[in-house]
């Protein structure tokens, strides 16, 4: 059916503002940690959230207040497991992944690109956004918690304390 009439229209315009309001002010309030760069628990509520703002609009069952509340309990347990990860090395090794080294000095460490299922390429990538013109002008590339990839440049120092914190994989080459 095409059209069911004006009130279930007039229903979604009304709705959606207000939902998106709330949404906006629950937002604003739970801080910039729900806004930040996703990991993938981030992630996951982002798109719990948009369900949750798709179901309000075009679900007749859900009332406003409903959705809302929704959108509190979905980010307040954002906010407490995040709090959590922050205070409870455990739960952060829950949530969050760790950077994963996939070039170091000359070398594509392959199990490790396999295992994260990047390529050749992407990293070829990565070193030309960072403005390279050979991998052989990088240190290291790093694939970021957030699914980022990051290339450190070679340096005369020979002080790489950015991958004090990456797990090495048996292929990678020692420091």
């Amino acid at each position: 059916m095409f059209f069911n009439g004006w009130e279930a229209l007039l229903r979604i315009v009304i709705v959606g503002v207000l939902s998106y309001i709330g949404l906006i002010i629950i937002l604003r309030i739970s801080g910039k940690r729900t806004l930040a760069k996703m990991n993938a628990f981030d992630f996951v509520v982002t798109v719990a959230l948009g369900s949750i703002l798709a179901t309000i609009l075009l679900s007749k069952d859900v009332v406003l207040l409903e959705g809302l509340t929704a959108f509190i309990v979905l980010i307040g347990m954002q906010y407490v497991v995040a709090w959590s990860s922050v205070r409870f090395q455990t739960i952060s090794k829950l949530i969050k992944s760790k950077p994963q080294l996939l070039f170091y000095k000359g070398s594509f460490l392959n199990d490790t690109m396999k295992a994260e299922r990047i390529l050749e390429e992407e990293i070829f990538q990565a070193a030309r956004s960072s403005g390279l013109g050979s991998l052989d002008e990088a240190t290291a590339v790093v694939l970021e918690t957030d699914g980022n990839i990051s290339v450190i440049k070679l340096n005369n120092n020979h002080s790489f304390s950015t991958l004090s914190n990456i797990k090495e994989r048996s292929d990678s080459p020692t420091q």
